[in-house]
């Protein structure tokens, strides 16, 4: 992956085990969230190809949008709408059930703010609604980075809680060592585009 003449990301590879959440650190400019954002569909690479496997099987493209949930910083919630509404809605775009939209909103402690529009929540309570939109399809594979930038104490333990009780794929990409020890049982490193080195590591998983 290059931006312009600069590589961001060479020869990466990572195998995450379901119910084994590896966290993905390394300097800034590493190409950490780019590469949460390839394994996600979201960005194509300038070269080479990408491919995800669950169980040795390739997972195609068709279904790559219902195999990954991903939580960004920077992604786009609807102000004008309300929480319930929001998750209805991307329930209908995704061609998924509803039945589920309560129980995703008191997952990540929003039941009690589900009908409040989306412009009266603060950072923290939007982050938290990212997190419902990447669980509402319930995927196999979850892909967070910087789960918990924007979140309070009660908001990174939740964070921790869902990642340890998960029997999901779970890649968390993160500099915050506190975050690092909450979600993750080992950690890859990344500098330079290219995965250093992989520690395997009894890191708990904070109050889950």
């Amino acid at each position: 992956m290059r931006y312009g003449f600069r590589p961001v990301l060479r020869d990466l590879s990572l195998e995450v085990i379901p119910g084994d959440p590896v966290a993905i650190v390394g300097p800034n400019g590493a190409g950490k969230s780019t590469f949460v954002r390839i394994l996600a569909g979201v960005l194509t690479p300038t070269a080479g190809t990408v491919s995800l496997e669950i169980d040795g099987v390739e997972v195609s493209d068709e279904a790559h949008a219902h195999t990954v949930g991903l939580v960004t910083p920077d992604l786009q919630l609807y102000p004008p709408l309300t929480a319930r509404e929001t998750l209805d809605f991307l329930a209908r775009v995704r061609g998924i059930s509803r039945e589920g939209i309560a129980t995703v909103l008191d997952r990540v402690g929003l039941a009690d703010r589900a009908d409040d529009l989306v412009q009266t929540y603060s950072t923290g309570m939007r982050q938290r609604l990212r997190i419902a939109t990447a669980l509402l399809h319930d995927p196999p594979v979850l892909l967070l980075d910087e789960p918990g930038a924007t979140l309070d104490p009660a908001g990174r333990e939740l964070v921790a809680r869902l990642v340890a009780d998960s029997t999901r794929a779970v890649v968390v990409a993160t500099n915050d060592p506190e975050e690092v020890a909450l979600c993750a049982r080992s950690v890859s490193v990344v500098s330079s585009g290219r995965k250093r080195q992989r520690r395997e590591a009894d890191l708990g998983t904070g109050g889950a």
